[in-house]
């Protein structure tokens, strides 16, 4: 194959694959939420993502805190 065919190949897979990022790609838009499809619940937009409440892990707390004390040189 030819260096030129092999660049054209390469450069036409590389805008397909940018064109499909694009196309792929959702920015957040400005939308007024109302409250008739909620129900009287506080409304999230559609890309939101909700979380449990985390709890801090304290036997990884104290084997972080061990770790970043053993590597103290012995003086």
């Amino acid at each position: 194959m030819k260096l030129e065919i092999a660049r054209g190949v390469f450069l036409a897979g590389a805008l397909g694959i940018a064109a499909l990022a694009l196309a792929a790609w959702e920015q957040p838009r400005t939308q007024v939420l109302s409250a008739v499809d909620g129900a009287g619940r506080c409304l999230l937009p559609r890309v939101a993502k909700t979380s449990a409440a985390v709890k801090p892990d304290h036997e990884l707390l104290l084997f972080m805190f061990g770790m970043s004390q053993g590597m103290r040189p012995q003086s």
